[in-house]
């Protein structure tokens, strides 16, 4: 009979992502450019979101952003055409996820050249996208009221690795049995550092606050570089 090998081949392909992650961290750092990656299940508003982060944050910063999608170009179209920024659309081939090799090629093709931060709207999935390191300086979560309070327990490991959670379409809890404090609680148990701010893209609810802890951390990278070029000189 004929001897089988089972190979694991999960830990050197993530081993493989997460040093081209960090080459693309310290590539961005070097240059002064925050990249956030943003996480949400489908429906949560990533795209509304950003277009209501991007207004409010265009008179302050110039911006990028990178669209991934199964095989679609309607969320690059919609953000160019709304904000009149860049936008890059990313095509996964049917994958459920973005890794590092794949935000460096969109960012070869967006170009950083007077960019102060680039959103990547990671393709909408709750479990794939948390697994994969694209490199980000910040992840940024997005979930919405009609999700339910419980979803940071039902799905554990993008809560864990975001710097920053936005509770969008907080215009609905009326209708739904939903609880603020709750959701925060359960964010929190998995991730005590998080920064939890309820939101509504629609009406535009604490949407400058999300934009000021946004450009409050564009700053932090660009005086880490400024720090940087001073030590090399």
């Amino acid at each position: 009979m004929e001897k089988v090998r089972t190979i694991q081949l999960s830990k050197s392909v993530f081993e493989d992502n997460d040093r081209e992650a960090a080459c693309l961290r310290e590539f961005l750092r070097e240059r002064g450019v925050l990249l956030v990656n943003v996480m949400s299940s489908p429906g949560a508003g990533k795209t509304s979101t950003l277009i209501a982060l991007i207004r409010a944050l265009s008179r302050h910063c110039r911006i990028g952003v990178m669209e991934a999608d199964i095989d679609s170009d309607v969320d690059a179209l919609r953000v160019a055409r709304e904000t009149g920024c860049s936008a890059v659309q990313l095509h996964t081939g049917g994958m459920c996820h973005l890794d590092a090799a794949m935000t460096w090629q969109g960012l070869r093709a967006l170009g950083l050249d007077g960019l102060d931060i680039v959103f990547l709207e990671n393709v909408g999935n709750l479990v794939c996208p948390a697994e994969y390191d694209t490199g980000a300086l910040l992840n940024m979560t997005i979930l919405s009221v009609p999700e339910g309070d419980d979803k940071p327990l039902k799905y554990p490991l993008i809560y864990e690795k975001c710097g920053l959670v936005l509770i969008n379409k907080i215009d609905t809890m009326q209708y739904f049995n939903f609880s603020l404090q709750r959701c925060a609680e359960n964010i929190r148990f998995r991730n005590p550092d998080a920064e939890i701010i309820p939101i509504s893209a629609k009406t535009g609810e604490n949407i400058q606050r999300a934009a000021a802890y946004l450009m409050q951390a564009a700053e932090k990278i660009k005086e880490e570089k400024e720090c940087r070029n001073k030590v090399t000189k």
